[in-house]
């Protein structure tokens, strides 16, 4: 094979694996998505995902259209320049053997990525309309300019700043976004009491918020492998550190969440441990390809108490309602990996640059701070202006009632749960209100109908009794047997929430006491007249006791008459097996 051959291989084999990682970052959208949806209430969903796909389809033409020059221009060390919709010559900056369009794309997801963090964070209560205004300005211009300072051969990259793929440039800039909006906006109706104490609002699918976790710990791996934009000269086996890095400070945060909140606050907290995972791969990002497997594992244990302890900051002191984590997760962690990407960066590594421990380190500082400073600066900008003009919050209705209907006229993002109105005319029916018999309905399937007479006296000369039964869920196939065995004939079973008198026990959802706990219960209704309302409760007791609070209750209720609609039977007959005639 000629020495030209093998350098189209290279070029095919680096975009190739470019592209990977570009479709891998842009899947993260799907998983933070996932995340803020599952994290918030379902009233919100749709505004969640809507939300989403805008960050996406507005931040591309603009990246397009200034974003790509600003970032990667050579004007100046601070602005890399205005090159409307990229047509200038970049051959300086693309990476060996990668293509125009491949740099193109994959810088183009990273940006989508800075400009969703905040999403989460603002979720809830900000207008859709306001939030896409906001959405274009990350794109258009705040994460470019910090971007081709860091990225694009700007001021802090001659200095030496590493940012290997985006702690600084996309998790902590989107972090300082979302925090000042969140401060702009104000928490949630009822987030705090009076006295300034917040109250827990669990999200609604913590299993989808574990999914788009899942799914951002397999894109990330595109994330910060893909960054190498190379397979050649080495690129494969730094792409092998980078993946084994990633995933190492990940596992290790998770299991130190996990550590933390079940002394904290007694059991394993679901949610803040699905944070620790994102905490630790935004940890990781910055030095992912400088530090050693041992640094990485220490990253993702600091990056733990980052996110538990800047999450509970955020909401117990700094009163910010941040309903996903997102300011803990990458604001926090952002900014700490970044910085201990210049303490555990590898001796080797230094030396291969040129640079003392201290210098890096105290570039590092200089990086986050201008970051923060410019991020900062613009947004809160960003934010007074829309304020004061277009406004950036619902109203208290639209909030209370949800942001899928007054912002989408979505009902509900769950169809299943949508209220379902049938039409029916009903004058047969009406018609036959005074009549003996049960209306027949004339469908060639209905199940023939043969009207009997009761044998015996009913209604309320018949003593019939309501047995209502509210039981653990663990507890209810061995109630439902054992009501079967002593000869129950039929009952209601409807799934619910509740507490006693206790008002349940205190419980921690992401640092914060949910004050009552109302806690999943069956209910089961039984109606009786020939068992012996005595044999039916002294059975339940027996199947229900545990001997702990929330063992559940059992109410007695007088009925006054039973009606099986298909036969007309009335009182004890109506609850009679046929096979008894």
């Amino acid at each position: 094979m000629s020495d030209s051959n093998i350098t189209v291989l290279y070029s095919d084999v680096n975009t190739m694996w470019t592209l990977i990682g570009a479709a891998l970052v842009f899947f993260m959208q799907a998983g933070f998505a996932a995340v803020e949806a599952g994290f918030t209430r379902s009233k919100n969903s749709g505004n969640i995902i809507m939300k989403n796909l805008m960050d996406f389809s507005i931040g591309t033409p603009l990246y397009w259209f200034t974003g790509f020059g600003i970032m990667f221009g050579t004007q100046s060390a601070i602005f890399g320049g205005l090159d409307f919709f990229a047509q200038g010559d970049y051959s300086a900056v693309l990476p060996d053997g990668v293509s125009f369009f491949t740099y193109f794309i994959f810088q183009t997801v990273f940006c989508a990525t800075a400009a969703t963090i905040v999403s989460g964070a603002m979720a809830e209560r900000t207008k859709f309309s306001s939030y896409c205004i906001y959405s274009a300005i990350i794109s258009l211009i705040i994460y470019p300019v910090s971007g081709h300072w860091v990225w694009g051969g700007g001021w802090l990259a001659q200095l030496g700043f590493h940012d290997f793929a985006g702690s600084t440039a996309v998790h902590m800039l989107g972090g300082v976004c979302a925090l000042i909006g969140a401060a702009f906006l104000g928490p949630r109706i009822g987030k705090y009491t009076k006295d300034g104490k917040p109250k827990a609002i669990p999200g609604h699918n913590i299993p989808l918020g574990a999914l788009g976790v899942f799914i951002l710990w397999f894109c990330w791996f595109g994330f910060n492998g893909g960054s190498t934009v190379s397979m050649t000269n080495g690129g494969a086996e730094l792409a092998g550190i980078v993946f084994f890095n990633t995933n190492l400070a990940a596992a290790v945060a998770t299991l130190a969440t996990m550590i933390i909140t079940w002394i904290r606050y007694k059991k394993p907290d679901v949610s803040m441990t699905l944070n620790g995972s994102l905490a630790g791969l935004v940890a990781i990002t910055a030095g992912c390809d400088c530090v050693n497997p041992w640094a990485a594992a220490i990253i993702g244990i600091f990056s733990a108490f980052a996110v538990v302890f800047g999450i509970e900051f955020v909401d117990k002191i700094l009163k910010i309602d941040d309903p996903v984590g997102a300011v803990g997760v990458h604001f926090c962690n952002g900014l700490l990996g970044t910085l201990l990407t210049g303490v555990f960066a590898s001796n080797n590594w230094l030396a291969d640059n040129g640079m003392t421990r201290g210098y890096f380190f105290g570039i590092q500082c200089l990086g986050v701070v201008s970051v923060i400073a410019w991020s900062a600066v613009t947004i809160t900008i960003t934010f007074f202006i829309i304020k004061k003009t277009i406004g950036l919050r619902v109203t208290e209705e639209e909030e209370l009632s949800g942001l899928d209907l007054p912002e989408h006229g979505l009902v509900n993002a769950y169809a299943d749960f949508q209220p379902i109105f049938a039409h029916m005319s009903a004058p047969s029916v009406l018609g036959s209100a005074n009549s003996s018999d049960a209306p027949v309905v004339d469908i060639d399937e209905a199940v023939p109908v043969q009207i009997k007479t009761p044998k015996t006296t009913v209604a309320s000369d018949v003593k019939m009794t309501k047995i209502e039964i509210f039981v653990r869920q663990e507890r209810f196939e061995a109630l439902k047997e054992a009501m079967l065995e002593i000869g129950i004939t039929g009952m209601t079973v409807t799934n619910v929430l509740g507490c006693g008198v206790q008002k349940g026990k205190p419980e921690y959802y992401r640092g914060a006491v949910q004050e009552i706990t109302l806690h999943p219960r069956v209910q089961v209704e039984i109606v009786v007249s020939k068992i012996p309302v005595k044999t039916v409760v002294n059975t339940a007791k027996k199947v229900m006791y545990t001997g702990h609070t929330g063992d559940g209750k059992i109410f007695v209720y007088d009925v006054e008459n039973v009606i099986k609609v298909r036969t007309g039977e009335e009182g004890t007959d109506a609850l009679q097996d046929e096979e008894q005639y």
